[in-house]
């Protein structure tokens, strides 16, 4: 009988130990990453945001599928108002030579998308292209954020561009 019990036991413990899962390393919450935007080029003033000079400036929400077909409301700046900001040429002053700018969307993977400039501009389109931090009321996840692009009524999502950085109004030579 106690080398019955002694195997019981034994068998017990065996499962036990083979069926608890295994410590896992302490997590902690990460950090958000910094909003950082630069935007340069062919404007009036280069600039350099973060969180806090981006939330200053008028806020827009959208309804939008993403890549999955996941639908979701997504907020943030037009992009148009980020570029006014820098200078860049707008309604009244964008034309003639002015039509051949365009903005370079750049990503922290080397990623890059192109927009000429009446795309964005409200004399020239009801459309919205809006650089986002937020999807359904949170921060962007890591991999998508901490800026993305949405472009809500494009059938492609190309230039969804993730992790944003960089904002440069060029000339088509």
């Amino acid at each position: 009988m106690s080398l019955i019990m002694s195997r019981l036991v034994l068998g017990s413990l065996l499962t036990l130990i083979f069926l608890t899962p295994a410590p896992t390393a302490q997590t902690t919450p990460q950090e958000p990453k910094q909003v950082s935007l630069r935007v340069g080029g062919e404007v009036r003033q280069q600039l350099n945001r973060n969180a806090a000079d981006l939330s200053k400036l008028p806020r827009r929400k959208v309804r939008a599928k993403d890549h999955g077909g996941v639908e979701s409301e997504f907020e943030g700046v037009a992009l148009a108002e980020i570029l006014k900001l820098a200078g860049a040429p707008a309604e009244e002053q964008l034309r003639g030579d002015k039509l051949t700018l365009f903005l370079l969307v750049e990503a922290a993977d080397n990623y890059r998308a192109v927009f000429a400039l009446p795309e964005l501009d409200a004399l020239y389109t009801d459309k919205l292209v809006l650089l986002a931090d937020r999807r359904d009321g949170k921060p962007l996840s890591e991999k998508e954020g901490p800026l993305r692009i949405i472009v809500p009524d494009e059938k492609r999502h190309a230039r969804w561009v993730r992790q944003v950085v960089a904002l440069t109004v060029k000339r088509a030579q």
